[in-house]
């Protein structure tokens, strides 16, 4: 982690849901994302699908924090049978190691393996937070992304 970054990790609260919903409302941020929910500006289906994950025990959700100041979300959810992980950080925060060191601490709590990430091909940002985190790419998928209307390939990592 960079020295200057004052950044921790808590668990998600439903009293962080309004923030995080307007992080993910960004169109270059979504555009990267590349696979979100069809309406990512419906508030309600956004903090109602959240609200149930925050008491699903399979899942670890955790709120990112940078001097204090929530910075982005990180997670680790079951699909398919499988772990996989997921991240988003406020657009301010980009470029700044924010992902990479948020990611070096989730891996100390969260110690399922394998764990698996997908990135869009173009978002070489993630692929690099997630390279730099250990993860080695092992394939690629493709299928509908809402926020490109077009198929689009992702890149299929794994952790351990």
């Amino acid at each position: 982690m960079p020295a200057d970054l004052n950044l921790s990790l808590r668990p998600t609260t439903a009293a962080d849901l309004d923030i995080l919903f307007r992080f993910q409302l960004d169109p270059e941020a979504i555009h990267m994302a590349a696979f979100t929910p069809k309406d990512p500006a419906d508030k309600q289906a956004y903090i109602s699908k959240y609200t149930r994950l925050l008491s699903d025990p399979t899942i670890n959700n955790q709120t990112i924090l940078l001097d204090g100041v929530i910075a982005g979300s990180i997670a680790k959810f079951i699909m398919e049978g499988e772990a996989g992980i997921t991240y988003w950080i406020e657009k301010q925060y980009w470029g700044r190691g924010v992902a990479t060191a948020a990611l070096t601490q989730f891996l100390k709590l969260e110690t399922t393996r394998p764990l698996h990430a997908r990135a869009a091909f173009d978002n070489r940002g993630s692929q690099r937070v997630l390279e730099k985190c250990g993860f080695v790419k092992t394939g690629e998928d493709k299928g509908f992304a809402n926020a490109r209307q077009g198929e689009t390939v992702e890149y299929i990592y794994r952790l351990g």
